[in-house]
Order: C-alpha cells, then structure tokens, then sequence
C-alpha cells in the first residue's frame, strides 16, 4: 500500500557501550541502531528516528519517546514492535509502538531524569557503570534543601557545559528531589527541556553539600552568579538515567 505514516516509539535502553542517543562520527550510537533495525524491517527503506531529548554517551534510558515516519509501506504496530525487538541487540529494547498523536513532537515532551549514587565504602560490581559510587556519606536531606531553589525558570549558565549549542541558556525545571533508597541517593529533575550537561552539573554542585563541603546555599548563589567558572564538577554519565519522556498534557506530576 501507498502512503506515510508516523509512528511513536518507546525504547529502553542501555547505554554503556554507545556514545549515546545522536549518530556520531566517532561510535555507535542508539540512534543508528534503531534506524537501521528499522530500515531492514521495511526492505531498505531510509528512515530517520527523533528523540524526545539527546542523552550523552554512556547515559541510559527506561523509557525515551521518539517518532519515526515511514513511507511507502504498510506495516501494523504489533509487527514494528516484534520486528524491533527481534533486529535490536540485547541492551536495547522497543517497548511499544503505537500511531503518533496528531502534531506529535517528541521534542515538546517532558523529561523526568534520575541520577543515581551508591553511597557505601565498597563498590558494587554489578552498578559499576549504573551508578556514581561515592565512598563519603552523604547528606540526602541537606541536597534535597539545596535542590529547591533551583525549581522554576531560570538562566542556568553557571549548569551548562562548554561547547553547549543552546541559543539561550534560560530552562525551566518543573520538579527537583533528592532521596535516600537503601544504599544509593537518587536524585531526580524534571523539566521540558535542559542544557548540555545541566542535570550532571546540578549533580556535582549537589554532592558538594551532601559532603559537607559546601553550604546549603551554595547551589542558590551559582544559579545567581552565571559563571559556569565558579561551579562544581559535572557528575560522571554513567549515573544518569533518563526514566521517562511524556506529552505536557499525559498525567504526570514533577519531582517533588
């Protein structure tokens, strides 16, 4: 059958061994994988796969929307879905596939994301690459008091890397929270769209007042000053999980 149709995606993935979600020169990247997955399943045909959000290279996904158009062949969701999971390697899964809302962008999504740290003295073999491992006990309640100020619309050059393509660097951070669960600190942020590294930069300041090492205030008076110079250090990928992507209008609450 003739004609083109938009499919939604939802993907989970593992991103150790990639250099993230966008085609890169210089690896494999989750978004060659699925595109070329896709393109075996409609006989050759190019097609090209976007994200709700870029993640870094080894930064990983519960659950990332993305949209794909396809032209020319017919194809119902469920054989997407089964031809995927059946292309895609084992660190990489489709979750489901399902026609794209009308106007569908997954670019205008909201993205929750979550940091994990595993706060104990031994590192643990089977988080190495899940989790940041710090040693220091740190003070969940305190990054949590420091975590709030950052919530609302602000410029948040002092969070935004080097090398950051962004025309501005105003973002508006819906939720923030920051708590104990067992052995690690998940710290979560949720926003419509962030900076170039701004969730790991957010973390870094964070840590430094969970250690004891910075005041409360500390993460405040960054946002305020605008100096990327005068921050902490960016948190390693590794730790950073993308947990889901939804449509402003899909039920939902920020990090609280």
């Amino acid at each position: 059958m003739q004609g083109e149709w938009l499919w939604r995606l939802r993907l989970s993935w593992l991103g150790t061994r990639y250099v993230g979600w966008q085609r890169q020169p210089n690896g494999l990247s989750i978004q060659q994988v699925v595109e070329e997955a896709l393109s075996d399943i409609l006989g050759g045909q190019r097609v090209r796969v976007h994200a709700a959000g870029r993640t870094d290279a080894g930064v990983h996904a519960i659950e990332q929307l993305a949209a794909v158009k396809v032209k020319r062949v017919r194809r119902e969701a469920h054989e997407l879905w089964r031809g995927l999971n059946a292309r895609l390697p084992d660190d990489i899964a489709c979750l489901g596939v399902d026609p794209a809302p009308r106007g569908f962008n997954p670019r205008g999504t909201i993205k929750l994301y979550r940091y994990r740290i595993l706060n104990r003295p031994t590192r643990c073999p089977f988080r190495h690459d899940r989790a940041w491992h710090l040693r220091e006990p740190l003070d969940a309640e305190a990054m949590a008091a420091a975590a709030r100020p950052l919530v609302g619309e602000h410029d948040f050059t002092s969070f935004r890397a080097s090398g950051c393509t962004a025309k501005h660097p105003v973002r508006t951070l819906l939720g923030a929270a920051v708590r104990r669960e067992g052995e690690e600190i998940h710290l979560e942020f949720e926003g419509n769209g962030f900076l170039r590294h701004q969730v790991r930069i957010m973390v870094g300041a964070l840590v430094e007042v969970g250690a004891g090492r910075r005041p409360v205030d500390w993460p405040a008076e960054l946002l305020a000053a605008r100096d990327r110079r005068l921050g902490a250090r960016t948190a390693p990928a590794h730790g950073l999980w993308l947990v889901r992507a939804r449509l402003p209008d899909e039920p939902g609450s920020p990090a609280t």
